[in-house]
């Protein structure tokens, strides 16, 4: 049985591979499946579809690519991420809602720089634009912008210093909330996942209240296999999984050079997530 990848990151948000990369990437590693899931934007899924589909079409090998997304969104103060898979990005609805999302991100990021600007950095929004164009600026993007131009000497650095949530120079994001973004899945018809868990730190009774109150809301999966899940972890996912009847779902969360040694479809070397999960999905979906 082979592998399949339903979380992973292109140029189009904060990956380092354009969608066209990541695809042939994902046929080179011999995945069966891959889902795009940029944080906010789904700007990079008719690059990698109609690209899998050219592919197809001249008896090349191909791959099956789903159309997904990573939500960021906000509960309680803290920052909980919603994957939606097999969306259909083009509905109106769903369109209308991204832009609204893309207008908070702009308006926090102006200020960011504003901030950064007080600190003796050169730095615009229009700078960052022309730096990395086509990509939904996020943080990543400002630790690589200080990073190149020596204010910086790691990307560590860049985020104890001025990019964490607890510097001065910080701006926090209005946020959706997960159940809204669970909700707007929904409506596109796709699958919603609750994304990587153990990273919240929430403990796990507050982590059982979540993940009751999103699959009342209609959370039809989480994800239970993670590049950096310990086997306690992947215990834990599949006891909620269990008791609330959410789907597996599982991925990299790749990032391309953005995110050192951390490999498409294999994590840190350990992660596996076979294809059987995404015909369950797929009958789900159904």
């Amino acid at each position: 049985m082979r592998a399949i990848d339903l979380h992973t990151h292109t140029a189009k948000s904060d990956g380092s591979y354009t969608p066209t990369e990541l695809v042939d990437y994902a046929i080179e590693k011999n995945l069966a499946a891959v889902v795009i899931t940029d944080h906010d934007t789904v700007d990079g899924l008719d690059e990698a579809l109609s690209h899998a589909a050219s592919l197809k079409k001249r008896s090349l090998p191909s791959i099956e690519v789903i159309p997904g997304i990573e939500f960021s969104t906000k509960y309680e103060k803290q920052d909980v991420h919603v994957v939606g898979l097999y969306i259909s990005y083009g509905d109106a609805v769903f369109q209308n809602s991204l832009h609204r999302f893309v207008d908070s991100r702009i308006n926090r990021n102006i200020r960011m720089c504003e901030n950064l600007q007080k600190a003796g950095i050169d730095i615009t929004y229009d700078k960052l634009q022309a730096s990395y164009p086509d990509a939904v600026i996020t943080r990543a993007h400002y630790a690589s912008y200080l990073l190149e131009h020596g204010y910086v000497k790691s990307r560590q650095d860049a985020f104890s210093l001025y990019l964490g949530d607890h510097t001065k120079y910080f701006v926090p994001r209005e946020k959706v909330t997960p159940t809204q973004a669970v909700e707007l899945i929904l409506e596109t018809g796709g699958v919603p996942v609750l994304a990587h868990p153990p990273l919240y730190h929430m403990g796990n009774d507050r982590l059982d209240i979540l993940v009751a109150a999103l699959k009342a809301a209609g959370l039809m999966g989480i994800e239970s296999f993670y590049s950096t899940y310990t086997n306690q972890d992947v215990r834990d996912m599949l006891r909620l999984a269990d008791k609330y009847s959410l789907l597996l779902s599982g991925g990299s969360d790749f990032h391309g050079v953005n995110k050192p040694g951390l490999d498409l479809g294999s994590g840190y070397g350990k992660l596996f997530v076979p294809e059987d999960l995404l015909w369950k999905i797929k009958e789900a979906k159904a």
